[in-house]
């Protein structure tokens, strides 16, 4: 799960923060790895065309096959540019989440009167959302259901003290 708990210490539970980002299948590094892979492979049946007029005719599409699978893969990866993190101290609950556009929200609210609420109804299934300051947040979106479940359970644990 794409989720990271830190304290500063271990004997202390009452401070601590969460970090959420969306999962990765595809990582940076192994991206100029794929992407050389598929020139390769897709360059291999231009090899039998190689000293003809019939290169020059494929060789414009397979840069626009090239180029457009690159684009499509950094668009995702810039979309996929996420980060919740929630940080509770002794009184107070902070909420940063850091946009793909750049733009950050923030939500703060009273650590003891915070609930965390998790529904069916919502926009994705098991919506997470945090309540408190008069205001209801969701956390997590970017997460599978089963994650957020079991999320739901350890923020539950995590803003009693047990964690």
């Amino acid at each position: 799960m794409p989720v990271e708990w830190s304290h500063p210490s271990p004997q202390e539970t009452r401070h601590w923060q969460l970090s959420l980002w969306p999962y990765r299948s595809l990582l940076r590094k192994d991206f100029v790895l794929f992407i050389g892979a598929t020139a390769a492979l897709i360059a291999l049946p231009l090899v039998a065309a190689i000293g003809t007029a019939v290169l020059w005719g494929l060789l414009p599409f397979f840069a626009l096959m090239l180029s457009g699978l690159w684009y499509a893969l950094h668009i995702s990866y810039r979309r996929g540019e996420i980060l919740e993190e929630l940080t509770v101290d002794d009184t107070t609950a902070h909420l940063t989440r850091h946009n793909p556009a750049g733009n950050i929200q923030e939500w703060e609210a009273n650590r003891y009167w915070i609930s965390v609420h998790i529904r069916d109804d919502g926009p994705v299934e098991k919506y997470l959302t945090l309540r408190g300051n008069g205001r209801e947040v969701e956390l997590g979106a970017f997460l599978t259901p089963e994650e957020r479940q079991a999320l739901h359970g350890e923020l539950m644990q995590a803003l009693s003290g047990g964690r």
